[in-house]
């Protein structure tokens, strides 16, 4: 299956405060914050919304393509990521801009705040796919995921001009959207990926309801964090409810765990399983990023991936599963 992964390319700049940002802030004087946090832990990672997808692709076995825009600091990134079967040919570097950077502080609640600055992110833009089309001979799918809010508009638009399947992933970008540019990107999906705040605010901003949001996508895969994910469609019968993975033993840092799952629910479709067993597959690869500090620094192994997934969901599920993982 050939699956283009647009979206942020960045350095993750991820600190961890021992308290609760819920205890600092004074009721009555939201209005004039001014608060510093001080870290005890600074951790430097590999991250990005596409990488980070394409990454845990590339983990179970998948070749996708990264689109997106870098600065010339990439090179070290670069080699990274296509050690660990990632098409890099054609990422976009800017001339005169840095790659972009994430900074995050986490709590012991796991709550975060966080800053992004977007340097050379701002030309994916000027990414078009039809050349990635060309040099693959064709497309099957294109996730369209938190980027240059322009580039997100381009990147669905073009899909639905050249008839690619594409998957709307709008994230954190959704707060800097209108309600028609949101509406915009998401008309004709075939996936439309949220988490259930997401998905409230999306109705919010658009302005619809559940149900004509929907009609507007052929699956709605709303993530619900300890409760699991529910997948729900025009065509569908019935929501397919997936639990989380179970023993779970989460690190002090959450960065990435919506991507991972999204990197093995489209993984597992690519293998034409179906949505119950995709959702599954994303539900372990996202334990495994939550279990781990930073987006990038886990590894599938098979035996021990089949074997969680085997006591997570049943024999019969894993049955389905254990022919597709790398060898």
């Amino acid at each position: 299956m050939r699956i283009a992964v647009t979206g942020s390319i960045a350095t993750d700049h991820l600190m961890h405060f021992p308290g609760r940002f819920a205890e600092q802030f004074v009721a009555d004087q939201l209005h004039n914050v001014s608060l510093s946090f001080l870290v005890d832990e600074l951790q430097v990672r590999r991250g990005g919304v596409a990488p980070n997808i394409a990454y845990g692709m590339g983990q179970l076995g998948l070749r996708p393509v990264l689109l997106g825009a870098v600065g010339s600091d990439f090179a070290d990134y670069r080699s990274w990521l296509e050690r660990h079967g990632v098409d890099c040919e054609s990422v976009h570097v800017s001339e005169i801009a840095h790659t972009a950077r994430f900074v995050c502080t986490t709590d012991d609640d796991l709550n975060q705040i966080a800053s992004f600055y977007a340097g050379a992110m701002s030309e994916a833009r000027n990414i078009e796919l039809v050349p990635v089309a060309k040099r693959l001979g064709g497309l099957d799918l294109v996730l369209v995921s938190a980027n240059d809010p322009e580039a997100m508009l381009r990147h669905s638009a073009e899909c639905r001009q050249r008839g690619y399947r594409f998957a709307a992933d709008p994230s954190q970008q959704l707060a800097r959207m209108s309600g028609a540019d949101a509406l915009q990107l998401i008309e004709g999906a075939t996936y439309l990926l949220t988490n259930e705040y997401e998905k409230s605010l999306l109705e919010s901003k658009t302005g619809l309801t559940e149900a004509q949001l929907r009609d507007r996508v052929q699956i709605q895969v709303t993530t619900l964090g300890s409760n699991g994910v529910v997948i729900e469609g025009r065509d569908l019968p019935e929501a397919v409810r997936v639990p989380v993975v179970r023993d779970v033993n989460p690190s002090t840092d959450p960065t990435g765990v919506g991507d991972a799952f999204r990197a093995g629910f489209f993984a597992a479709l690519s293998w034409e399983l179906g949505l119950e067993r995709a959702a599954q597959v994303g539900s372990l690869l996202a334990a495994l990023v939550l279990e781990t500090i930073g987006p990038q620094e886990y590894e599938v192994r098979p035996d021990a991936f089949f074997k969680r997934f085997t006591d997570s969901y049943g024999d019969l599920a894993a049955a389905e599963i254990r022919p597709h993982l790398p060898a």
